[in-house]
């Protein structure tokens, strides 16, 4: 397999060379230039359109996704290799979105082919942008204990209820959603429904965070109809698209660790007088490297349907404690200037809000203690967890 490999990597790096433009080969300098794609989404630049457009053409916004529903169709190895040929240019992602990161491996497990070939190449063309409504006011740790209602009505749903903190919600297209068809069970009452957010009776309220930004929002339902052949498995067997979701969910919050793919602080910061600060960044180093090389070992078992249910879980709740920390020592490292607000110099006040918005990855997601419970039960075995 050695030589057609090479040659793809040949090929993919004279591609990405020639397509590339270059101002999409510089970093991210905050979550604004992110692209989410969707029909309310405004692009940044020129450059920013192009390289979604070339990639989604080519289905490597999804690069291991089967090519009938938009993706690559590349090997586990070649979708590795372009990773890695992005990774050598600082090449942006082309697309942010929870349709790839959450919504489409569900897709692929539990749609039906109608809802596979409708949804799957409009979100790896970046036609359609999702938000996930999971959490309610009554049950966040306890997702299980949700209570807005889906009453059948025939030929459709008839949705109530609110959800909290639903990322995104007052800039996405559609929702990828939790509800109650039956009270019989808990986990055995629960269906997975996609509708559009435009439906009627679809409201959003945006939550301020102590950041100063408002990614978080509330959603309400009031009688919206959802027809039926957007229920995503089998009525009231939600629970099991939502676990394997969350899984994928966690797997994405867990990447924050990698701080964007840049993992040392060391340059980053700059020159530091003190020596244990220097100390504290050079362990923090070593511990962010030692967890790129474990995520890309985690990645290749997910992908090969190898990795322990519970990896995700783990994965999670280190990425956290990493991407935490991280931003913990780059206010250490910046002094008092890093607690600037509102100057242009600070731009915004750029790493305290960053700093201070690390503090909610520990409740995404599934909050830390939930994920401690699981990995102690299911990965250490203890007596009792």
């Amino acid at each position: 397999m050695t030589e057609p490999l090479d040659n793809f990597r040949s090929e993919t790096r004279d591609w990405l060379e020639a397509n590339c433009p270059p101002e999409m080969r510089t970093p991210m300098r905050s979550e604004k230039d992110a692209c989410w794609g969707g029909r309310h989404f405004e692009f940044q630049s020129p450059a920013q359109k192009q390289w979604l457009e070339v990639m989604g053409a080519r289905g490597w916004t999804v690069p291991d996704w089967p090519s009938d529903y938009g993706g690559g169709g590349l090997s586990a190895p070649e979708a590795k290799i372009l990773r890695e040929e992005m990774a050598r240019i600082g090449a942006r992602s082309p697309l942010t979105s929870f349709g790839i990161s959450m919504l489409g491996p569900a897709l692929l497990k539990y749609g039906t082919e109608e809802q596979k070939k409708r949804y799957l190449p409009q979100i790896a063309r970046g036609e359609i942008r999702w938000c996930q409504g999971y959490s309610e006011p009554g049950a966040g740790s306890d997702l299980a204990g949700l209570q807005t209602r889906a009453e059948d009505r025939g030929d459709h749903y008839l949705v109530n209820g609110q959800k909290v903190w639903t990322s995104y919600a007052d800039q996405a297209d559609w929702i990828f959603c939790l509800v109650r068809t039956s009270s019989e069970s808990k986990h055995g009452g629960i269906s997975f429904l996609l509708f559009d957010m435009e439906s009627p009776g679809v409201t959003t309220k945006p939550i301020l965070l102590i950041s100063g930004y408002s990614p978080f929002c509330e959603t309400f339902f009031d009688d919206v109809k959802v027809p039926k052949d957007q229920l995503v498995g089998e009525e009231n067997k939600g629970w099991d698209v939502a676990k394997y979701l969350l899984g994928h969910e966690r797997e994405m919050i867990s990447g924050m660790g990698l701080g964007g793919g840049k993992a040392t602080l060391g340059d980053s910061v700059g020159p530091i007088d003190d020596p244990l600060l220097r100390a504290e960044l050079a362990a923090f180093d070593v511990d962010a490297l030692a967890f790129q090389a474990m995520s890309e070992k985690f990645i290749d078992e997910l992908k090969a349907g190898q990795a322990h249910p519970a990896m995700p879980s783990m994965m999670k709740y280190a990425g956290t404690e990493l991407n935490k920390r991280r931003h913990e020592l780059i206010m250490a490292a910046g002094g008092s200037d890093a607690l600037e607000w509102d100057s242009e110099r600070s731009k915004g006040g750029k790493q305290a809000r960053d700093w201070l918005r690390t503090k909610a990855n520990s409740i995404e997601g599934g909050t830390s203690e939930i994920q401690l419970g699981i990995v102690a039960k299911h990965i250490l075995r203890l007596p009792g967890a």
